[in-house]
Order: structure tokens, then C-alpha cells, then sequence
């Protein structure tokens, strides 16, 4: 698999640019706040801590109603979020200098971020036993290791996950699984297809050397719709009335901190 390696400023460029409409950004956003605000009961004064935040672009889901919070390590990532959005308190530090925000946060977003250390467990372990009892933990990771391509490469991943490898990342950690399932399922096997064409071509299919391209206005609004659509039964997990998506693109884990 991947050696890791820090992402370079084209691909937060590219990033920057897509966040707001691209039908993926857009998607997880919608399906990050949804599961949030089924687990955190809401209050004045809440905040925000999104641990590897990239370009701030999961931040806008949570922005006005909590205090938005981010470090990421790359200088270039904070540059294009401050630029497009000043009203957050963004950091360049790693998730060690991001501690001292995590003990007065209600919520903390890992969001494809522990795939990039070659020790996840202990890039969770720092940031868990700095959470306050009560807080929420969210992470997201790419799964499914058949979907390993190009893109993984460029990205700088170490690993894709499964369950088990997310359940063995927490695992003896004072955290409380709250739900657990792959996303980005309904899609599955159009990016199996794309990535088994990326490997085999030795290129991602998209900018910058990674498989992020922009469709059509039509079809990007279908796709986000499709994508986010999950958010639904993802709930029903939540709730007990569902069943997790067994496959999928990614994985999410939901934990409270105990």
C-alpha cells in the first residue's frame, strides 16, 4: 500500500474550488451534520474541532450554529481556508497541537485524516484522552482495500480500512461506539470500475492526479442526491431501525468520549 506523504498545494487548490457545489463536498456534509445533530443535543455555545480540516470545507455544515475549529498540517490548505472563510479559528499544527482545542470541544471531526499517519492508534490515542467525557467523536476513513489505486497513491493513504481495522484503531480507548457503517455505498460500483481503470491505466481519472472531476450541473445534482440520500438510513442505524451499508467507498465511526 502507500508510504504516506504530505498532499501538495495543486490538490488543495483543487479542493478549494469544488468544495462548495461539488457533488461529493456537498454530499458528506449533508451526512456528517445529519448524524451529528441525531447524536449531540443541541445548545448555545457549542464548538467545533475538525482535526486535518483541509480546506475547511466540512466546517460550513457546522457554521453558524457551533464555533468552528480547525488545524491542518499543510500551510497551503489553512492559506485557501482562511481565504474563504474568515469567520473560523484555523491553526496549521498537527493533531498533537490541535489537544488543547479538543478538551474544550463538543465535537471532533477526523475526517479521512488517520489513513495519512503511518501509527493511527496513536494519532487517536493524543486526541481521545484530550476529549472531555460526553464529547463526540467523528472519523471517517476511504475502505475497502480493492479500491486501491492511483488516487491512494497521490493522496499520500497508508492504508483503506475495514471494520475491523477501525474497530482495532479504538479499540481500549475510553470511547462508547455509537454507530459504525460504510457510505457512499449506492455508488460502490461505479468507483470499483473507475478505480480497476485508474490501476490499470497507472492514472487517477480526475485533476491534479486524483479521481476529483467535475460532471455536468445535471449530473452532479443527481449524484450528490444519490450520495446523500444515505444520510436515511444511516439514521435508522443510529436508531436501531436499520441495518449498516455492508460495502462501500467509506467507513464511519461514531464514538463518545466516556
Amino acid at each position: 500500500m502507500g508510504r504516506g506523504a504530505l498532499i501538495d498545494r495543486d490538490i488543495f487548490a483543487a479542493f478549494a474550488a469544488a468544495e462548495q457545489t461539488h457533488w461529493w463536498f456537498a454530499a458528506r456534509r449533508s451526512i456528517l451534520r445529519r448524524i451529528v445533530d441525531a447524536v449531540v443535543a443541541p445548545k448555545p455555545g457549542m464548538r467545533v474541532l475538525d482535526i486535518g480540516c483541509g480546506v475547511a470545507s466540512t466546517l460550513t455544515a457546522f457554521h453558524p450554529d457551533y464555533a468552528c475549529v480547525g488545524y491542518d498540517l499543510s500551510a497551503d490548505a489553512i492559506e485557501f481556508a482562511r481565504r474563504q472563510h474568515p469567520e473560523f479559528e484555523l491553526h496549521v499544527g498537527t493533531s498533537s497541537d490541535a489537544v488543547a482545542s479538543a478538551r474544550a470541544v463538543d465535537v471532533v471531526l477526523m475526517n479521512d485524516v488517520i489513513e495519512h499517519v503511518p501509527d493511527d492508534r496513536a494519532m487517536l490515542a493524543e486526541v481521545v484522552g484530550a476529549m472531555r467525557p460526553g464529547a463526540v467523536l467523528v472519523i471517517t476513513v476511504p475502505a475497502d482495500v480493492r479500491l486501491w489505486s492511483p488516487h491512494d497513491e497521490r493522496m499520500g493513504h497508508y492504508r483503506r480500512y475495514d471494520e475491523a481495522m477501525l474497530a482495532r484503531s479504538v479499540e481500549g480507548m475510553p470511547v462508547e461506539r455509537v454507530v459504525v457503517s460504510h457510505f457512499m455505498s449506492r455508488l460502490y460500483p461505479i468507483v470499483r470500475a473507475v478505480r480497476a481503470v485508474s490501476r490499470k491505466l497507472g492514472r487517477a481519472a480526475g485533476v491534479s492526479g486524483i479521481d476529483l472531476s467535475y460532471p455536468p450541473r445535471p449530473a452532479n445534482a443527481l449524484l450528490r442526491e444519490i450520495f446523500a440520500g444515505e444520510g436515511k438510513r444511516l439514521l435508522g442505524v443510529l436508531r436501531g431501525e436499520a441495518r449498516p451499508y455492508p460495502f462501500g467507498v467509506s467507513l464511519l465511526g461514531v464514538y463518545r468520549r466516556a
